[in-house]
């Protein structure tokens, strides 16, 4: 050891201490243990953020919680291993494990309750009182591992047959969001996202007088179909209003081996081919849906302003996936475009920077381990995702995942890394390969191009890498020639 090295030591050590101090600081912003109020949307894309300006939309109270805190530009959801891609969503999050690993374990959730691995139960077992409202859709009872649960609901509201291959090409729309005997939303007489709203502002009065820290869980199924909204919501988007995506198209050429045919539930909810005219009632309602949602919100966040808890409590917004409405020939949720992968996320806290946007790769299920560490909870081994705690503080600036992967079935699997994103067809089977740098709107595809094949190559080899690590069990060497990484 030279001299400079052994003077810097002590130095070193000093600053590492002094460092876990100041996070020490940061994760609980008082002495107390903070509170977390998560919430969680339905279907909503990463662009329908009003202050975002990539769609014209109003979303004011998300759109100030944006301004309080720090926004996830790039914020993605695995994939799913079913139709229902919030099942599979929701279980990494309350599982914290990866796509693959979270399904392996889905039929086995009273075992990991009992071994006090889901979320609500690490936060239970460190003292804090948790809440549940809203959707669930977990295979576990929500009654049996929150503390206090209210109006836990299904995956979606019902549809009705007439709210599907709509709106017609001729005659008039038999379905209309605002009308309540059609149900959805609006069975039981009050729309769902008002009673979240309501139960989330009771949760708040409760925690308040209860004295233990608070874990709320706050789900809404807005804005997944069928996208019902009191109709002074559907006036403020007259039709008039909505544009028609850039990337539209009638339809998409790999729907049917990609598993997105017209058979499927999402995607039959409006007509094949598309239409303008078809996307844009779709995107009216999609709007007016997540503008009500928004107004909802704002209650909850002006309730928890004035409790007594506002100064310790740690809001997390994010979404369990996006949705194409019209983009890409697309309705749903089942593609790896970024309009169907990336979701909003928005943290605001005790010392949370405000007013930034960090634009590094996230997956929505970060959350769950930033939370424990907020808490002051060691990690537990089987958490799989990461603490967005290093990139709240400004202590690291890589990126907290790259790769980031994408999966649905085995009908499709995405890499990103950071520009190039490879979209692997394996029953047409075909490759699609974007910049996204050069291409945010996934126009423009360069799989075809001879100069994009160092870059395919490279993006397959880390594909079938993370797919070894993480349990995929889609083999891509059966279909594509994939050369051994070195």
């Amino acid at each position: 050891m030279n001299r400079v090295t052994a003077l810097l030591r002590p130095i070193s050590l000093f600053s590492l201490l002094l460092l876990v101090t100041l996070n020490s600081k940061v994760a609980s912003g008082q002495d107390n243990p903070p509170n977390f109020l998560f919430i969680i949307t339905d279907d909503q894309s990463f662009e329908t953020l009003g202050h975002l300006k990539q769609l014209d939309i109003e979303t004011p109270n998300l759109d100030r919680l944006a301004r309080r805190g720090t926004s996830f530009s790039h914020c993605y959801n695995m994939g799913s291993w079913s139709g229902a891609v919030c099942v599979a969503s929701r279980t990494m999050l309350n599982t914290g494990r990866f796509l693959w690993n979270a399904n392996a374990i889905q039929k086995q959730l009273g075992k990991e309750h009992q071994q006090r691995r889901l979320w609500s139960d690490i936060l239970n077992d460190a003292g804090y009182q948790t809440y549940m409202t809203g959707k669930w859709h977990v295979p576990i009872d929500a009654k049996k591992i929150f503390d206090v649960a209210k109006n836990v609901r299904p995956g979606m509201p019902k549809q009705t047959p007439e709210g599907y291959n709509r709106p017609p090409l001729t005659g008039e729309d038999p379905w209309q969001p605002w009308d309540k005997s059609r149900g959805g939303f609006w069975e039981g007489g009050t729309h769902w996202s008002e009673i979240v709203a309501n139960d989330a502002i009771e949760f708040i009065n409760q925690a308040e007088q209860h004295g233990a820290p608070s874990f709320m869980y706050v789900a809404f199924n807005a804005p997944h179909d069928p996208r019902q909204a009191p109709k002074e919501f559907v006036d403020r988007y007259p039709l008039s209003r909505i544009s028609i995506p850039e990337n539209f198209l009638p339809e998409y050429p790999f729907k049917d081996a990609m598993g997105c045919s017209p058979s499927l539930r999402d995607e039959k909810l409006a007509l094949f081919p598309r239409t303008h005219l078809g996307i844009q009632v779709h995107r009216q309602e999609y709007f007016a849906c997540i503008t009500h949602l928004d107004q909802q919100i704002g209650k909850i966040l002006d309730r928890l302003q004035t409790s007594n808890m506002a100064k310790n409590t740690w809001i997390i917004l994010t979404s369990d996936h996006g949705l194409a409405v019209g983009r890409h020939g697309l309705v749903g949720k089942q593609n790896m475009y970024d309009h169907s992968v990336r979701v909003p996320f928005i943290i605001v806290g005790p010392n949370a920077r405000a007013g930034v946007t960090i634009s590094d790769p996230i997956y929505l299920q970060d959350v769950v381990p930033t939370t424990i560490e907020l808490a002051g909870i060691s990690m537990p081994s089987h958490i799989q995702f990461k603490s967005l705690i290093p990139k709240l503080t400004e202590q690291r600036s890589e990126p907290q995942h790259l790769p980031i992967i994408g999966a649905y079935l085995n009908k499709q699997r995405m890499i990103f890394d950071g520009q190039y994103k490879l979209i692997v067809y394996p029953e047409v089977p075909t490759l699609r390969l974007y910049d996204l740098e050069e291409d945010p709107s996934e126009m423009t595809d360069l799989s075809k191009d001879p100069d994009s094949a160092e870059t395919i190559q490279t993006l397959l080899q880390k594909l079938v890498h993370w797919q070894t690590e993480n349990n995929d069990p889609l083999a891509l060497r059966d279909v594509f020639p994939i050369q051994s990484s070195n």
